[in-house]
Formats: structure tokens, C-alpha cells, sequence
């Protein structure tokens, strides 16, 4: 078997760790994680190249990245291509957007590879294409970078030109890049740490090799602190969506409704229903509490939640599960005072809401105390 042989390994779960991106108006999420290592050597014909960045809304941790981003199209130089670094490096172009979990999961291992082998050849190309509109906003992907210890480039992708140049459907998704400028190496979703990092030493030892450079590359493999390996064969509740374009799962309204509704609590919860009381304004992207006391219903499966939300001041979310306050399951962005468990909404992004060690069934309620929470998403681990 040579350095670059066949290898394909895909595996498809109810609980895997990527967005999937639907060729449709609107993006979706959906199952599926794995990887494929793609031969090089004597087939080189046959190999996907490199494609390069395209139409590039703005840079981070990049020379020049500032007068970049801060002219009208964020396009006046650019500060990294892909051309520029083949022959030169082993590039890992990672697709990511900051609300997106499996993405926030994934960030601790590219961080420490980065540090770990920057020195070595390898340089990693963060492309952030944006789920949601608030995503496209320099700033905000910006702080998400400051916030994740992100110090490799990353390329604002708000029109999925390089996106769609890769044929790319997945949040998170990573492309390894020999010296040559080949794709040899795909993985789709969390997970395969190990896998990707041995990829990734084979690939600078046949660099140090071609380039003649002295020097060995470590075999040994990262183990960031405080993460944990989510376990896919684990039941839990799909991706939820309250924005008419995708809110198929509402039980009590009518999927695909735009504009101010009123929405009556149900008697009892079914699992993987999301249900609304109160008064609420459903655009295409969220749904927006019009009246203090609207609440949020959900009967879920699963470890942990997370909510993607946002609001223009600080608005505080009263949380029961099963009809109590959080205990020790309380995510790190709830708070407690009084005995009551609480979560503050203001920026547009993900909220972790429970952080639990079991997986099991449960319902939660959010009781939301002034108007204006936009609600985007639920999202389980």
C-alpha cells in the first residue's frame, strides 16, 4: 500500500457530527460523518486538485487582513490563496461556521495541530461559510475566532463561492492538500482525530522528503484539554429548526407560516416536537417572541442542548426541565439565583443550555421573560 492508497471509509449515523447543507434554497441538517484518504502516486490523473478561494468576503489572521476586511467588498488584496502555498505546504482547508457545534468541537484539535505542526510545513485555511445571516458579519466571525483561540487564517466565504468550488455540503469539513497540490485526504464531521492527524504527519514527512529538509515530524497525537469524544451510536433528537423555511418539526401551528401568530402550550409534550405559547413572528431564518411569558417546549433525546438565538438587549430565559430548574446538568451559560435556573440571550450565537453526563429522554420549557428572543435552533450532543 503506498503513502497515498485507497482507503474509503464512510460512515452514516442518526447521530453523527455534520451539517449537512442541502442543494435546495435553504440549508438543512442531517446524518453523516466519515472520511476517504485519496490515492496520488501512481493515478495522480485521477486526483481532485486544489481549488482555490473564490470571492473572498474578507480575512482574518492574515497579513493585511484589517485593510482587507475593512474596504467595501473585503477583497481590495489578498492575503492568502491556496496557489500560493502549493509546493510550499501541506495545506488543511477546514469549512466551519461559528454557530454550528460540531464545528466548536472539532476547533480544539485544529487549534492544537496548528501549534503543534505550523512550524513543520502545515498551515491550516479556515473558510467560514455562514449558515445564518448574523454568520456573514465580519465582526461577529471575528469575536467567534478571538473567542475559540483561533490563531490560523480564516477566509469569510459569504457567498459559498469556495464552497460550492469544493462540491462541499457539510459543517465541519476537512480537505488535506499535498505538497503537490492534490486532495488526498476528506473527512466529513466530527470525529477520526487520530486518523487526520496521522494523515497529516505522513503528509510533512514526504514534505521534509521532496524539499530535502532536516528534521522528523512527531507520531504522537494531540489530546486537547476539555474535550470529550461525542458518541454517535447514541440516540438524540434531530436538528430544530423555528424559521418558516424549516420548522417541519412545529406541532402546534402550521409549518411554513410567516408573520405574527399566537400558539396555545399542548396538553402534553410528543418527542421531537417543537411547540410555541404566546404570540411569536415567524420569519424564514427565526421566531421572535412578540410578549413577555411566551414559552418554548421541546420533549427531547439526548446529553446535551444548545440554543442558537439572539436578541438586540439582554433578555433572560427562565429554564425548567421536567418542570424543575436545572441541577447539575446546567449547560455554562445558564446561571442561578434565587433557586431559579436562568439564560441571558443577547448575541446572535450558540448557548449552551445543558451539559449533562447521561443520555436519556426529557422535557424541557424555556420561559422567556421580555419580547425579543430570536430563536434560530435546537441542536443535541
Amino acid at each position: 500500500m503506498t503513502a497515498k492508497s485507497i482507503v474509503l471509509v464512510l460512515v452514516l449515523a442518526a447521530t453523527a457530527g455534520a451539517i449537512f447543507y442541502l442543494e435546495s434554497l435553504k440549508p438543512d441538517r442531517a446524518a453523516n460523518v466519515g472520511s476517504k484518504e485519496i490515492p496520488s502516486a501512481a493515478v495522480e490523473k485521477q486526483l481532485p486538485r486544489a481549488k482555490e478561494i473564490v470571492r473572498p468576503a474578507g480575512y482574518i489572521n492574515t497579513p493585511l487582513a484589517d485593510s482587507a476586511s475593512s474596504s467595501a467588498s473585503g477583497r481590495a488584496s489578498a492575503p492568502i490563496t491556496i496557489g500560493e502555498l502549493i509546493g510550499k505546504k501541506v495545506i488543511l482547508v477546514d469549512f466551519w461556521t461559528f454557530s454550528c457545534i460540531n464545528c466548536q468541537r472539532t476547533t480544539p484539535y485544529l487549534n492544537a495541530w496548528y501549534e503543534k505542526y505550523k512550524g513543520k510545513g502545515l498551515e491550516i485555511v479556515g473558510v467560514h461559510t455562514p449558515e445564518f445571516p448574523f454568520e456573514e458579519k465580519y465582526e461577529n466571525v471575528k469575536a467567534a475566532v478571538e473567542k475559540a483561540g483561533i490563531r490560523y487564517p480564516v477566509v469569510l466565504d459569504n457567498e459559498y463561492a469556495t464552497w460550492t468550488a469544493y462540491g462541499n455540503r457539510f459543517w465541519p469539513r476537512k480537505y488535506l492538500i499535498d505538497i503537490d497540490g492534490y486532495i488526498v485526504y476528506d473527512h466529513i464531521g466530527e470525529g477520526a482525530y487520530d486518523e487526520t492527524e496521522r494523515k497529516i504527519q505522513e503528509l510533512l514527512e514526504e514534505r521534509t522528503a521532496r524539499l530535502n529538509l532536516a528534521g522528523e515530524i512527531a507520531k504522537d497525537t494531540a489530546r486537547p484539554t476539555g474535550t470529550i469524544e461525542t458518541d454517535f451510536t447514541r440516540p438524540r433528537s434531530p436538528e430544530i429548526y423555528f424559521g418558516a423555511a424549516r420548522n417541519a418539526s412545529l406541532g402546534n401551528g402550521a409549518a411554513g407560516t410567516r408573520g405574527i401568530q399566537s400558539f396555545s402550550a399542548p396538553e402534553t409534550a410528543e418527542k421531537n416536537i417543537l411547540y410555541l405559547a404566546g404570540s411569536w413572528d415567524v420569519r424564514d431564518e427565526f421566531a421572535e417572541n412578540r410578549e413577555p411569558g411566551a414559552k418554548i417546549i421541546f420533549r427531547y433525546e439526548g446529553k446535551d442542548l444548545y440554543f442558537v438565538a439572539g436578541a438586540e438587549t439582554p433578555i433572560k430565559i427562565k429554564i425548567f426541565r421536567d418542570g424543575k430548574p436545572l441541577g447539575v446538568e446546567a449547560g455554562a451559560d445558564v446561571k442561578r439565583e434565587g433557586g431559579e435556573t436562568y439564560l441571558t440571550v443577547q448575541d446572535e450565537t450558540l448557548y449552551r443550555v445543558i451539559e449533562d453526563d447521561v443520555y436519556e429522554e426529557h422535557t424541557v420549557e424555556f420561559e422567556i421573560l421580555s419580547p425579543g428572543v430570536r430563536a434560530y435552533t435546537f441542536t443535541f450532543g
